[in-house]
């Protein structure tokens, strides 16, 4: 049987909005949220921000499927299925193999998925090569990748930027947590080779400046700090992954 065509949707995140637009689907989007910017200049009306959804408004729009991740509130989304409205979720994925296999996933759903599959395979050749060109270094550097900056979060394990570190053929100096918040006594104590803040605005010039403070790290021996939009980085779209490996590639093999 052939999927249903969908022809009036609403992302309720802009990692899905993105997604929409490297697909070319935006025609059959209607509405959005607050910080899907591309959208909002599209004249796409916004019915969300990134916490609360404004139900009403959605089912006004009629609405024949509803985009969601993980961060909606379950409540909203039942909401939205009383009145029988179709709602994906989304969850973030925990890979790089996820965020494509999603971005799939959603080129079914709206009608693109030759479209899908042949972005993902030209992404995936990319990758490849990346990673080859990594595998050629015998240096084992150790990275830490900040989240936010109060309290600090590191990159952990099963999270899909993550994969970032290990194409990158590098270690993950906070591999063995459970769970991302960690003190900067416990990376000073990790001495990471390479910092990467991701994060936005002028927070990522202040933690670069604060790091810098700790002489004995071997990422300020070294003047290996770096800065990474956290839109870039955090998003997870294969064009925005791929994006970002690569600018983490060049640093670490600069």
């Amino acid at each position: 049987a052939n999927a249903q065509q969908y022809s009036r949707v609403v992302s309720l995140a802009p990692s899905l909005t993105k997604n929409i637009y490297y697909l070319n689907a935006q025609s059959g989007l209607v509405a959005c949220t607050s910080y899907c910017h591309k959208a909002k200049e599209d004249d796409k009306t916004v019915v969300a921000s990134m916490v609360t959804v404004n139900v009403e408004r959605i089912v006004g729009l009629k609405p024949d499927l509803v985009l969601a991740t993980a961060i909606t509130n379950p409540e909203y989304i039942e909401m939205l299925r009383k009145f029988n409205i179709r709602v994906e979720v989304f969850p973030t994925p925990n890979s790089f193999a996820g965020v494509c296999s999603q971005f799939v996933e959603m080129g079914k759903l709206l009608g693109k998925e030759q479209d899908a599959v042949q972005q993902v395979a030209n992404i995936k050749k990319e990758i490849e090569e990346l990673k080859l060109l990594a595998a050629t270094s015998s240096v084992n550097k150790k990275v830490f990748i900040q989240i936010g900056a109060d309290p600090l979060y590191a990159v952990i394990p099963s999270s899909f930027m993550n994969d970032y570190i290990l194409f990158a053929n590098a270690t993950n100096v906070a591999e063995n947590l459970a769970r991302g918040a960690l003190s900067r006594e416990a990376v000073i104590a990790r001495n990471p080779d390479y910092i990467f803040v991701v994060t936005m605005g002028i927070v990522g010039e202040e933690e670069k400046k604060v790091w810098e403070s700790f002489d004995n790290l071997n990422a300020v021996k070294n003047n290996k700090i770096f800065i990474i939009d956290s839109d870039l980085a955090c998003t997870p779209t294969p064009p925005t992954f791929l994006q970002t490996m690569r600018l983490i590639s060049e640093y670490l093999n600069d």
